[in-house]
């Protein structure tokens, strides 16, 4: 057996990439979003950021809203790729070749719901692996749930997501007042 970039029996460099995918409504993705998105960047060699339906909630923005925030924000990592998905999340990865789905946490409730989806992932395929990352201290309370929430009622959401999310989620809401 050989690891990873190690020469093998017939000295052939044996490398394996690691791809991982990072699954999501984000509506509208959060600044919490992108710190799991650029952590996740930096550990795995390949990371698809896919776009999945909520099928609880109504989105604020379209799908490809939603996409084109995100391929704005992830611009910069060149090991990142956004595409959007309607189907079961272990499809896709396998679809993708990924061995792993990546999951931010932020608080206990976080935990308890992630770990039925990730034994529920390994039961349907025990080949793939949930990878959990802690969210920084900073966006522990941040949901996009709670910013529309502010951000509906003219709070400050400055910081908590991207400048141009910031816009577009105040003109949104602004559209949907005057829709009434």
């Amino acid at each position: 057996m050989t690891l990873p970039g190690m020469i093998n029996a017939t000295n052939e460099v044996e490398v394996k990439v690691r791809t991982a995918v990072c699954p999501g409504s984000f509506d509208p993705v959060t600044n919490g979003h992108l710190d799991i998105i650029e952590r996740g960047a930096q550990i795995f060699d390949r990371l698809y950021v896919t776009v999945f339906p909520n099928t609880g909630k109504e989105p604020l923005f379209t799908l490809e809203e939603r996409l084109e925030m995100l391929r704005a924000a992830t611009k910069d990592l060149s090991n990142v790729t956004v595409e959007s998905y309607d189907g079961l999340l272990l499809d896709y990865v396998r679809m993708r070749g990924a061995s792993i789905i990546l999951k931010g946490l932020r608080a206990v409730s976080d935990y308890e719901y992630e770990f039925r989806m990730a034994m529920m992932n390994r039961k349907l395929d025990e080949k793939v692996e949930t990878v959990f990352l802690m969210s920084r201290v900073e966006y522990s309370y941040l949901s996009s749930s709670i910013l529309k929430e502010v951000a509906r009622f003219g709070g400050c959401i400055k910081g908590l997501v991207p400048p141009e999310v910031e816009k577009a989620l105040k003109e949104r809401i602004q559209e949907r007042t005057k829709g009434r």
